[in-house]
């Protein structure tokens, strides 16, 4: 054991304002290659501020009665916040498949644990027509759990019908992904 003191600055564990939890900048998550392969580890913020690709995992949750879990973005949402969303999800972290991040993020978002594993539908590469790309793969799971969202991530939530949804297309503003994703989505299920 060395007798130099620890840099609290190197240790999130001797700083807790360095804890991702606290900053979700801090969280390390998975940089890919144009073909999804692995390619470096990074904290999200510094992915984002570099425009690196990364992956992302789309849940589309339904409860008992077919009805769609829709919410609204927090204000302090590192993207699109304050936006409105037809998905639960979030990004893959360093080591993490996209099953285990699909699983983890829709428990997370809608406070609930025992979710069956959510069903992987497909995989798209998103782009946001400004050079930043990301993958994403698209999930279902039906939630016939009480939901209790996180206040850091959901500001407001319902449980939509399709038609409900649909008429506020036009009239809420929406995460272009998730935008893009439900527009793939809608054409996957009528193929």
């Amino acid at each position: 054991m060395s007798d130099v003191p620890l840099d609290p600055a190197l240790d999130p564990a001797l700083d807790p304002a360095l804890d991702p939890a606290l900053d979700p900048a801090l969280e390390v998550i998975t940089v890919v290659d144009e073909d999804d392969n692995v390619v470096d580890e990074v904290p999200r913020g510094e992915a984002y501020a570099r425009g690196l690709r990364h992956r992302c995992v789309f849940i589309q949750a339904r409860d008992a009665e077919g009805r769609v879990f829709v919410h609204r973005r927090t204000a302090t949402k590192l993207v699109f916040p304050s936006m409105y969303d037809m998905f639960v999800g979030g990004v893959v972290g360093a080591g993490e498949s996209y099953d285990r991040a699909a699983l983890r993020e829709a428990e997370e978002e809608l406070g609930v644990h025992g979710l069956p594993l959510p069903t992987p539908l497909f995989k798209f590469l998103y782009d946001d027509g400004a050079g930043k790309t990301w993958f994403s793969y698209l999930y279902e799971v039906r939630c016939e759990l009480p939901v209790r969202p996180q206040v850091e991530e959901v500001a407001w939530h319902a449980f939509l019908t399709d038609e409900e949804l649909e008429r506020r297309l036009g009239t809420w503003e929406w995460v272009p992904d998730g935008l893009d994703a439900y527009r793939r989505l809608r054409a996957f299920r009528s193929a």
